[in-house]
């Protein structure tokens, strides 16, 4: 029996407005599309904005792009829904053997798969115009990332390691940023890349502690189960890599002071989420995943930061 759609999922966050204030009929599709749980656009955004901000701080601009920035938040947005519904679509079946995912959309009969395939569809029309605005060499770069978004969803039945593929996907934004401001790549946004992939895997695996006995049951493989009491660690090593990753792109960036102390803000911020890592509190997980907002704000703040005083001090 399919449980009734107007059950929200554990993970949502607590008052959200689709619980709220959405009409009752568009509620499924809202939360088909993760609006009841920011945290993913925000994780998939960051990047961009990393990037964009640092090409403008390498470029010695005050200020990067308003409008690109903007242009990436909707993308971030809309793509983050596009790809839920997708993942939300391969996964029905093994979402109905997990406690945290059985309320999905799909998984409870809330939504159709031909009405979940025509919202996807309708998502991903609204990020192919936000691509289409960008330079050329960008909308080649975009349309690149579409490989490890597909691929996905089937990584979690066939290796231990889809953390590293969802790493892939939800790191592209570090590149677009950069070959939004100047049409090609070069070494800051390669480095910032792989620091962002090592931070995806550090941060999903925090995030698939909540669902470990259910995984194990269900034959679901993810990186938390693999590295099971040493996944501490794990998202140690994981981490430690990004910062490593992050001060080279930002040596090759030639960024000032602040945007080193953002650097090492952020390095602190990691640790402190490595501190609170206990594999048997699925709750404690989710609120040290939800906090990387905050670490990627705090990165971002410096970069900004740094832009515009080295400008001003020129």
């Amino acid at each position: 029996m399919f449980d009734h759609p107007e059950v929200s999922v554990p993970d949502a966050v607590k008052g959200n407005w689709v619980d709220r204030l959405a009409p009752v009929w568009a509620r499924p599709y809202l939360r088909l599309a993760r609006f009841d749980r920011p945290i993913g656009w925000w994780l998939l955004v960051l990047p961009c904005w990393w990037s964009t901000v640092l090409a403008a701080d390498a470029g010695g601009r005050v200020s990067p792009d308003l409008l690109l920035l903007a242009l990436f938040l909707l993308g971030s947005v809309v793509m983050r829904g596009a790809g839920s519904t997708y993942n939300d679509i391969v996964d029905r079946d093994l979402d109905r053997r997990v406690e945290r995912t059985r309320h999905r959309p799909i998984a409870s009969g809330a939504v159709g798969v031909k009405a979940a395939a025509a919202f996807c569809a309708f998502q991903c029309l609204i990020g192919l115009a936000v691509l289409l605005s960008l330079n050329g060499f960008s909308q080649i770069l975009g349309l690149a990332s579409l490989v490890p978004v597909l691929v996905y969803p089937f990584m979690k039945r066939i290796t231990s390691w889809p953390q590293a593929v969802l790493g892939l996907a939800f790191s592209w934004g570090a590149l677009m940023g950069w070959a939004s401001v100047y049409g090609t790549l070069s070494w800051p946004a390669v480095f910032l890349y792989l620091a962002t992939v090592f931070w995806t895997m550090g941060y999903d695996t925090i995030y698939a502690i909540q669902d470990i006995e259910d995984d194990a049951l269900a034959g679901i493989r993810s990186t938390a189960l693999m590295f099971g009491a040493s996944t501490q660690a794990a998202v140690a090593a994981f981490y430690g890599i990004t910062v490593g990753l992050t001060a080279v792109a930002f040596t090759a960036a030639s960024v000032g002071v602040l945007a080193w102390l953002g650097v090492i803000a952020f390095g602190v911020h990691l640790m402190w989420q490595v501190s609170r890592i206990d594999i048997l509190d699925g709750q404690a997980a989710l609120v040290i995943f939800q906090s990387n907002r905050n670490a990627g704000l705090i990165l971002l703040l410096g970069v900004a930061l740094d832009a515009a005083v080295r400008h001003f001090g020129a």
